[in-house]
């Protein structure tokens, strides 16, 4: 289901061509978040094999508009996962000190270890979406030989060639662009100002950017058209329907982790050869006392 979604470079995504409503085979709401569970049970026993393994990583970037739901799809999709083996990272605007380097610093000091998963909350992608949408580069210091209309072309170009380099050196990039409508926009923005409980999420700033939805929509378009490949996917979820977005998270997670197809390592033989004297001498120290279940030891 996961590759209806997909988008590789073999073919072009439109964001007005693409129906941010949909809810696939699913009959009702029940249904998906009954195989939510289902794929979350199964995601965490291959992060288990994944950390156990330790031969290749995974960085999945979450990015979207404004009230499509990052975090809470985030929350409610990756809470199974354990710490070990995860690290969650929110890129926001850049600081002085990131600003002082390259732009992909900040973001190579977030990358996974071998046999870890890296939820990025925004990426460097920023610098192709809002970045280019106000041309916040003009701003920035550059060398004189550097041609300031290249600077979006040229971004494009250090993504794919920065994916490309992290997947030949073992670490996955999975990227969901979380496709909400203006329409939908609107309406959970109204519920962030009707709700009392719901303020802190509202900014003056949000309904600012909202001026700028076709400027978006084209810059979305455009990094995904142009950053797209086979190794490192962009999936485009439909956001409109919270219940349907999860689902299709968890699915796109499970595909991708399945597709690594992690197992539990080997143990060289001369280790079990000890593991075997290990286990006689334990036993001969607990004496005639009852030797606990593996599962009840797990437990203790």
């Amino acid at each position: 289901m996961s590759k209806k979604y997909r988008v590789a470079g073999d073919k072009k995504f439109q964001c007005k061509a693409f129906n941010t409503a949909d809810t696939g085979s699913f009959k009702n709401r029940e249904e998906a978040e009954k195989e939510l569970t289902a794929n979350k049970e199964k995601i965490v026993a291959l992060q288990e094999k994944l950390y156990a393994e330790k031969k290749e990583g995974f960085v999945f970037i979450f990015q979207a508009m404004d009230a499509a739901g990052k975090d809470g799809t985030i929350k409610a999709v990756l809470d199974c996962l354990s710490p070990h083996g995860v690290k969650e990272a929110a890129f926001k605007a850049p600081s002085r000190t990131e600003l002082a380097h390259d732009y992909l610093w900040r973001i190579a000091a977030q990358l996974p270890e071998k046999g870890e998963i890296a939820i990025f909350n925004r990426s460097h992608y920023e610098d192709v979406l809002v970045g280019k949408v106000h041309k916040l580069y003009e701003n920035y210091a550059w060398a004189d030989r550097i041609d300031r209309d290249k600077i979006i072309s040229n971004r494009y170009k250090d993504i794919r060639h920065f994916e490309e380099y992290l997947y030949h050196n073992s670490i996955r990039v999975v990227k969901i662009f979380l496709n909400v409508s203006k329409e939908e926009q609107a309406k959970r923005f109204l519920s962030r100002l009707e709700e009392k409980e719901k303020n802190w999420k509202f900014s003056i700033g949000d309904m600012k950017e909202r001026q700028y939805w076709d400027e978006y929509q084209q810059a979305f378009e455009d990094a995904i058209n142009r950053t797209a490949t086979d190794h490192c996917p962009w999936y485009i979820v439909p956001a409109d329907h919270k219940w349907y977005m999860r689902w299709l998270v968890s699915k796109i997670l499970l595909d991708n982790l399945e597709e690594a197809h992690p197992h539990w390592p080997n143990v060289p033989t001369g280790d079990l050869a000890q593991f075997a004297d290990c286990e006689k001498e334990l036993k001969e120290e607990l004496g005639t006392k009852d030797i606990p279940e593996t599962e009840e030891l797990a437990q203790r």
